[in-house]
């Protein structure tokens, strides 16, 4: 490299890791702006950030500066403006970083690789609002940054960048050696935070798969004998099974319920807690929503980004599996697509017998409306209660059925909220007292307005579902998937804090728990209760993550409950009454508050802890030594490829989304290759079970095969899992034409109208069966009125024309 570089042109580099430096500290300083609330004075949180960027700005600046070199050798003269368009688009991660943080109150690390695009999409198009000036910020920073670089080289020389490099570098080297609170993630520079949390997330990932796990055996299996039945005492005990209803209330944190922090905004719930059973202390253990199911229905482990990634589905077993074994209906309702955070596959594990989510919605149920971006989550907390009490009757009990609530979630719309907001507004007027100043209160009032119409609505669920014949042999229990993320939270323990009821007119009595219990915990006792109590097939084995719930009165922790705050790496640990978090220390007291504590000893015993427990986590995931298959009556195998289809799928669709795998299948499909079409179609509804388009091609590819009997099977199954799609009805009524079951026609399509469907090819289709089946009069009804419809069709008139 010449030095003509090296002497002149340094300087100038200099200067552009300087800008890159200082553009950061103005982001950290709307960040600090935005922030709304801290733990931190706000001048120490500036100064802690001042820090973290420099060194981030620094080291971006070393680690660009070999590349700087290569372009200089190729593209002498354009080297610094390369470098700026490169300095640019870090300064525009950065804030993108930044907003995400602030609409997540957590940093962007590893769990960017636990989540498809599409989860992504959703999760961000439901946070954000879109619009002009939403974007304004992602101009403004980068123009910032070229404007400090032309002030740096306007009143600044070499000597000046040079004196200046070095007494920031003894400066902050010192601070941040100095203050101890300086490595707080949440003061770390963005960029910095997520490239050293996804390197160190693979550095574990690759030690746990380089781990000699020199066993065979399945770690958590323990006889059934040795589970607990600690509900058994608060039940009177009836002859018919219960029926189990599992209610998951989206984003109810403790903090929200009874006489915490922020209560007074769901009446119902806090007087529900003098009804119940309650567990005060209780926590979720994963900090968003992909962990509750596995955890709260199977007590499963982790896995590396959370069970539900996991490539392969270990053998398990769950209250699903087991309760439909002892002839129990099992259903799932919710209002958005059961496949986000690919929920559905759990269920098809688990041989489910009704998946109840958003394609299942007719036109008589109101949709949340969609946000400026068009998105919308699905169907609101009213109407998912709604619909299961429109549909539950269908079923023979006993029942388990599991609902998952919505509405408290980004962006916190739902249906007439202006009467819920005038009912928050009624509370804040009256006499009450609340734990925080009113106008924390008002910063917030969409999401207590929210809070408000869950609790509302799960009132109206309870209330009616009490009139019900089977209320009073039926046994609710209602938690929160996590405490909801924007209201600031007050320590790192409280993301996971939830409520837990157990509610039933079979309870003896109501009774409180401070003893700290988990997810992981409620299949097992509920399990162990109804096995000790109800004609149940007992099972031999468990393979339990919890040991069922602790109904200490007290204050305790007799579990260790590692918690995965985000699809990433396990950083926080409830070992006893402390918090490991981060590689801190914290203690933890009878209010579920936390406070740091500096015991080095009893950090690194919880580390080494947590460590093994990351390693039975590994061993038992990636072996398949949860539950022995050969123990596993439950559930239904899933397909697995040979080498030789693996091998086939690669080189189709590697690299492809599942969407443009579809394609791919679609033109094999019309170019006749129909069994690779099959094969793609089948790779997709390993991962995507409800892929209506993947399995409507694969039954039309039976029929196109003369496999009628297979083909109807998938086309059915399509309108079970969505019978508002309207082409796998297109596809039926093609079929019965080929295989020449008119009839079947007849019912399909009546089905199709009971559903609302109107579509002008599914008519055509029909009135070309009926003409078949000899009812001339209802194909010239049909006709008619798709005519009328659509009078310049020519396929259409030249029909009705053939009829009469």
């Amino acid at each position: 490299m010449n030095a003509k570089f090296l002497n002149k042109d340094i300087y100038k580099y200099a200067n552009l890791i300087l800008s890159l430096i200082g553009s950061f500290w103005l982001i950290s300083l709307f960040e600090l702006i935005m922030a709304k609330s801290t733990q931190t004075p706000f001048i120490l949180a500036l100064l802690y950030k001042l820090i973290n960027d420099f060194w981030g700005g620094l080291i971006i600046g070393l680690l660009v500066f070999p590349l700087c070199l290569i372009i200089n050798k190729f593209a002498k003269k354009q080297v610094f403006n390369i470098i700026k368009v490169l300095f640019v688009i870090i300064v525009i991660i950065q804030f993108s970083l930044v907003k995400y943080s602030l609409t997540t109150l957590l940093n962007l690390g590893a769990d960017l690789l636990g989540y498809s695009l599409d989860d992504i999409f959703n999760t961000v198009s439901s946070s954000e609002s879109f619009s002009i000036a939403y974007f304004i910020p992602f101009i403004v920073f980068p123009v910032l940054f070229f404007l400090v670089q032309r002030l740096l080289a306007i009143y600044s020389n070499e000597r000046i960048l040079i004196a200046g490099g070095l007494i920031g570098v003894l400066l902050f080297g010192s601070l941040k050696l100095v203050l101890t609170n300086v490595s707080e993630v949440s003061f770390q520079n963005k960029i910095a935070f997520l490239t050293s949390d996804i390197i160190k997330f693979q550095n574990e990932k690759n030690r746990l798969n380089a781990y000699n796990f020199n066993r065979n055996d399945y770690p958590l299996l323990k006889p059934f004998s040795q589970s607990k039945d600690v509900l058994s005492p608060f039940f009177n005990i009836t002859q018919e099974k219960p029926n189990i209803v599992v209610l998951i209330v989206e984003g109810l944190g403790s903090e929200f319920v009874g006489n915490r922090t922020y209560s007074g905004f769901t009446p119902y719930l806090d007087g529900l807690i003098s009804k119940s059973l309650y567990w005060e202390n209780f926590v979720s253990t994963t900090g968003r929503t992909f962990g509750v199911v596995p955890s709260l229905l199977g007590s499963l482990p982790f896995g590396e980004t959370g069970f539900l990634e996991l490539p392969k589905t270990p053998s398990h077993i769950s209250l699903i599996s087991v309760l439909k074994a002892n002839d129990y209906s099992t259903s799932y309702y919710s209002g958005d697509q059961s496949s986000f955070d690919k929920k559905i596959n759990f269920f098809e594990y688990n041989d489910i017998d009704n998946v109840i989510d958003e394609n299942k919605y007719g036109p008589e149920y109101i949709k949340t409306e969609a946000n400026s971006g068009g998105f919308s989550w699905g169907y609101p907390d009213s109407e998912i209660f709604k619909k299961t009490l429109a549909t539950i009757d269908k079923y023979p009990e006993p029942r388990l059925d599991i609902i998952m609530t919505l509405s408290n979630h980004e962006p916190f719309n739902f249906p007439n909220k202006a009467y819920y907001e005038s009912k928050v507004d009624s509370i804040l007027n009256s006499n009450k007292k609340f734990n925080i100043p009113q106008e924390e209160i008002l910063e917030y009032k969409d999401i207590y307005t929210s809070l408000y119409y869950t609790d509302s609505s799960i009132k109206d669920f309870m209330n009616t579902y009490k009139k019900r014949e089977d209320f009073n042999n039926t046994i609710f229990i209602i938690t929160g998937d996590h405490r909801l993320i924007p209201i600031p939270q007050k320590d790192k323990l409280c993301r996971f804090h939830v409520p837990l009821y157990i509610y039933s007119p079979l309870l003896k009595q109501p009774e409180t728990f401070k003893s700290v219990s988990s997810h992981w915990d409620i299949a097992p006792s509920l399990l162990s209760f109804l096995m000790n109590n109800y004609p149940f097939n007992k099972l031999d084995e468990t393979a339990w993550m919890g040991n069922g719930l602790d109904t200490t009165k007290a204050f305790r922790n007799i579990n260790k409950i590692p918690l995965m705050r985000y699809k990433g790496s396990v950083n926080d640990y409830i070992y006893k009454d402390y918090l490991y978090s981060d590689g801190e220390l914290y203690k933890i007291n009878e209010d579920f508050g936390t406070y740091k504590v500096h015991e080095e000893a009893l950090t690194n015993a919880i580390a080494d802890s947590l460590l093994a427990f990351k390693k039975v986590n590994a061993y038992i995931t990636k072996r398949n030594k949860i539950f022995p298959d050969s123990l596993n009556i439950y559930v239904k195998p899933k397909i697995d490829f040979s080498n030789e289809q693996l091998a086939m799928i690669s080189t189709m669709a590697k690299d492809k989304t599942f969407d443009e795998a579809f394609k791919i299948a679609q033109n094999k499909a019309f170019n006749k290759k129909r069994e690779e079409a099959r094969l793609l179609c089948d790779y997709i509804l390993s991962e995507l079970p409800n892929h209506s388009d993947a399995r409507t091609l694969k039954g039309r590819t039976l029929a196109w095969d003369g496999d009628y009997v297979n083909s109807e099977i998938e086309l059915l199954n399509v309108i079970k899992r969505s019978p508002f799609y309207f082409d796998s009805y297109l596809a039926l009524l093609d079929l019965y034409w080929w295989s020449e079951q008119e009839k079947k026609s007849e019912n399909l399509f009546k089905q199709a109208l009971k559903n609302k469907i109107d579509n002008p090819d599914l008519s055509f289709k029909m009135a070309n069966a009926y003409n078949r089946l000899n009812n001339k009069t209802l194909a010239v009804k049909l006709m008619d009125s798709l005519v009328n419809k659509y009078p310049d069709n020519a396929d259409y008139i030249a029909f009705k024309k053939a009829l009469n």
